[in-house]
């Protein structure tokens, strides 16, 4: 498909496994760069919980996630998007299920799960802060931003 303009962009949805780190760190990233110039959200394929390292490595940029509440694409309040952004291969496989007879944009970001990552708190941590590094990077140069 052809990659829409970030001009035209106005509902973008993040997806990933659990909706527990990559699409809600995501989420919070891209409003952050954004405010509410579009609509952003995100889901994943199945039910998750808030992960608490999720909420300090993003406080570190100062970005508050413990309010985030996990949500699965079946608990979207809306589902007609621009974009699907999705995360991990099986949030992919949902996507393309979801906008198979929309006109919605289907981006494929693998992204690492930090989850896999023992040791330390801190090599955790460190982990995380990697993961959210390279959203940061990768959103900023698709929504052309910062």
């Amino acid at each position: 498909m052809a990659e829409i303009s970030p001009t035209r962009i106005s509902s973008v949805l993040f997806a990933c496994t659990y909706n527990a780190i990559r699409s809600p760190m995501a989420e919070g990233l891209l409003k952050h760069l954004m405010g509410r110039q579009i609509y952003v959200d995100s889901a994943g394929v199945r039910e998750g919980e808030p992960d608490p390292f999720v909420t300090t490595v993003m406080a570190e940029l100062g970005i508050d996630m413990s309010r985030h509440r996990c949500k699965t694409f079946d608990q979207l309040e809306d589902d007609s998007f621009d974009l699907v952004i999705s995360l991990s291969p099986e949030a992919q496989h949902r996507a393309v299920e979801m906008t198979r007879t929309t006109a919605c944009d289907v981006e494929f970001w693998n992204t690492f799960d930090p989850t896999l990552v023992e040791g330390s708190r801190e090599a955790r941590l460190d982990a995380y802060r990697q993961v959210r590094d390279t959203l940061m990077k990768r959103l900023k140069l698709r929504f052309e931003v910062g």
